[in-house]
């Protein structure tokens, strides 16, 4: 195999792709965590956002030139990529590009669904001329190495290859659900089914698309285009482009999985409040399964310059302490008590206070003597003082968003309290 040959296979690749990063959705099943702001800016893990895992697996598998399709209320992404994101060096064909949803004279609308969105910018995949183009969601929490899913597409000369992970049959209804051959090739895709199909030998689980692809660049131009003139389709990946792809060529699947051990490798679709709270909660665990502290493989984001955070007050009933969390910088625990919750950057908490299981998101305050549990608080709303969240579920949906999970979203505008610049 070339791969065997020539070391060098894998990077030059990479250099040859153009990755896409679909970041134009709202995330509807977040509820109110994405009023004011698109699903890939959300914040996670105390100090990233969403959009910052594909970006720096992008990075880290030597892919270079990226862009940011991004539609629905893109602002806050659009100030975190430049912020965070502006340290390539254009003379040396690297960047990460903004690319918004344009009127075009031919067709004077917003996209209309996945495929829609990458179809109206062909013109700029054209001009960077890739050899490889690598379409993924902004809005999922993994490390991966892109290249060597990019390598095994090109050794089985597959016209397009679809990133797959095993999951449960009941969360197999939320994506697209594959069948696939002995050597990868797939024969199917169902898009959220009712009733999913299990793998063979494995009743309880069934492998599902993971929204990344990788295309042949001039194979993709022809899909597209062949999508835009056929007005039964809903112009979207997962429904459209890729079935009618499988009937005719060739699909292959990629397996994600540790590279070490073999085993199924740490992917999480954070697409609702409950699988988003989990999701951060997973992290305060002694060994969680997503390290944030691999040198190996970072995790970049735009790095805030805030002071160190600080602990206040040793006395009886109101010693400010942290226990089994994670807190970030600009933090001040004021006489109060933080236990197995995660605190992202500017979070205040007064005397008296106590969280517990909760996700506390950016530049929020935490009255005196308020009790928060099971909950996520949005970024700048002020808890007043003796509130108490998460203790009367009942209580709570009068004024809150209770999940099924018995999660309490609480944002500013429940509050009652003006909504702050989302940042």
């Amino acid at each position: 195999m070339f791969l065997e040959r020539n070391p060098r296979f894998v990077s030059r690749l990479t250099r040859e792709t153009l990755a896409l990063i679909m970041a134009g959705g709202r995330g509807g099943r977040l509820s109110s965590l994405t009023d004011w702001r698109t699903k890939p800016a959300i914040p996670f893990g105390g100090k990233f956002r969403l959009i910052d895992f594909p970006l720096s697996n992008c990075i880290n598998s030597g892919i270079r030139r990226v862009g940011i399709l991004t539609q629905y209320k893109a602002h806050s992404l659009i100030q975190h990529v430049q912020r965070g994101w502006g340290f390539l060096r254009g003379e040396f064909g690297e960047f990460v590009e903004l690319i918004p949803a344009q009127q075009r004279m031919d067709k004077p609308l917003w996209y209309s669904g996945t495929a829609d969105s990458v179809y109206q910018n062909i013109d700029i995949i054209q001009a960077h001329d890739p050899s490889y183009v690598l379409i993924l969601a902004g809005d999922h929490v993994y490390k991966m190495d892109y290249g060597a899913m990019i390598a095994r597409h090109v050794e089985s000369d597959a016209d397009v290859t679809v990133g797959c992970v095993q999951v449960s049959l009941e969360q197999a209804r939320a994506f697209g659900v594959m069948t696939v051959e002995k050597d990868g090739r797939v024969t199917a895709l169902t898009e959220k089914p009712t009733h999913p199909e299990p793998m063979p030998g494995k009743d309880d689980v069934a492998l599902v698309s993971m929204g990344i692809y990788v295309f042949n660049r001039d194979y993709l131009l022809q899909v597209l285009r062949e999508d835009a003139e056929n007005f039964a389709s809903s112009r979207d990946f997962g429904r459209d482009v890729l079935p009618a792809a499988i009937q005719r060529d060739h699909v292959q699947a990629f397996p994600f999985s540790d590279p070490v051990s073999g085993k199924q490798a740490y992917w999480r679709d954070v697409g609702t409040v409950d699988a988003f709270y989990r999701a951060n909660q997973e992290l305060i665990q002694e060994e969680p399964e997503l390290d944030l502290y691999d040198d190996e493989w970072p995790i970049w984001t735009y790095q805030a310059q805030l002071p160190p955070a600080k602990f206040m007050h040793d006395q009886s009933g109101k010693r400010g302490m942290a226990i089994d969390s994670m807190v970030s910088g600009g933090n001040i625990i004021a006489g109060a008590s933080v236990r197995r919750s995660v605190l992202f950057s500017r979070v205040k908490v007064g005397p008296g206070a106590e969280v517990k299981e909760s996700v506390i998101l950016p530049r929020v305050t935490v009255g005196d003597g308020c009790r928060v549990r099971n909950a996520v608080i949005d970024e700048g709303c002020r808890i007043p003082p003796g509130m108490v969240i998460g203790e009367d579920l009942e209580s709570d949906r009068e004024r809150f968003h209770v999940t099924p999970g018995g999660v309490v979203l609480v944002t500013a505008e429940m509050l009652g309290q003006e909504v702050a610049h989302v940042r």
